[in-house]
């Protein structure tokens, strides 16, 4: 069996930035998903942070089954390869679809064209999972190397630093940070940033997933929004993933609901070619 791949830089418009994601659509001959075992060997072999898996329902146009796998792991969310996968099919695939459905284990995701103020782009809808404040941030600290001002929780475990340059020159104890309660680790502070004008930056290690550092964490700013538009005042901001490709987002908390807008660099298509 073969199976067409494409490799798409998510939150960025040039290639070699953001956040490389593999998409994989499913031959419509299939009646049922690959084995698991041969999804993850297939995200093993990408050695991205996530591959997305795909496949049409026949219920409606533009609706489709989606699955990401780190190298390590399904994974309930990830941002940058939905909007990856909404590119692919909106701009090569289905050009002819306004927007595209995905469901996935958080439920209905969808992609469609970002408005003309921000063109080229495209706007990704994913649930808003507010973070709480926890009593006891001693193993996030440990984990730093330093004591955050603020340390919060969703699913995701969030530290608060003082500016851009700490959150860039955080270097966190890596094997700490997988023992860690919760999905990986968040660093952020509010803006500006070296490289340009923003309202809030991040990064985001999740060594338990396979994966030292993500790039630009889409499912991370489900958690980053809410807080910031809280302490900002404001529910659009910018926000800067300063890991080293560098992503680039503008955020708005809409209930309970975070829209993302980023744009999306098209980089490589092949084949993967199964055993038999």
């Amino acid at each position: 069996m073969q199976l067409e791949v494409y490799q798409l830089d998510a939150f960025t418009d040039r290639v070699f930035g953001g956040n490389p994601a593999a998409v994989v659509p499913l031959p419509d001959s299939l009646s049922d998903w690959l084995p698991d075992a041969t999804l993850q060997a297939i995200a093993l072999e990408n050695n991205l942070s996530e591959t997305a898996f795909l496949r049409p329902r026949g219920d409606e146009p533009g609706a489709y089954d989606l699955r990401w796998f780190t190298p390590a792991k399904e994974v309930d969310l990830c941002g940058h390869a939905t909007l990856a996968s909404g590119a692919l099919l909106l701009d090569r695939l289905a050009p002819d679809l306004k927007l595209v459905r995905f469901h996935t284990l958080s439920g209905w995701l969808e992609v469609r064209r970002a408005p003309e103020s921000f063109a080229g782009g495209f706007a990704i809808d994913l649930p808003a999972r507010p973070p709480q404040p926890i009593e006891d941030g001693a193993a996030i600290a440990e984990a730093l190397g330093l004591r955050p001002l603020e340390v919060l929780r969703a699913d995701k475990n969030l530290a608060v630093l003082s500016d851009a340059a700490a959150v860039r020159a955080a270097r966190p104890d890596l094997v700490k940070v997988a023992a860690l309660e919760g999905d990986g680790l968040i660093v952020t502070a509010p803006g500006p940033d070296e490289g340009g004008i923003c309202d809030y930056v991040s990064r985001y290690f999740a060594p338990h997933a396979g994966i030292p550092e993500d790039p630009v964490t889409g499912s991370a700013h489900c958690v980053l929004q809410p807080y910031w538009a809280a302490r900002l005042g404001r529910d659009r901001l910018t926000a800067r993933q300063v890991s080293a490709r560098l992503g680039e987002l503008v955020c708005e908390l809409k209930g309970e609901r975070v829209e993302l807008l980023g744009r999306v660099a098209f980089y490589l298509e092949g084949r993967i070619v199964l055993p038999d």
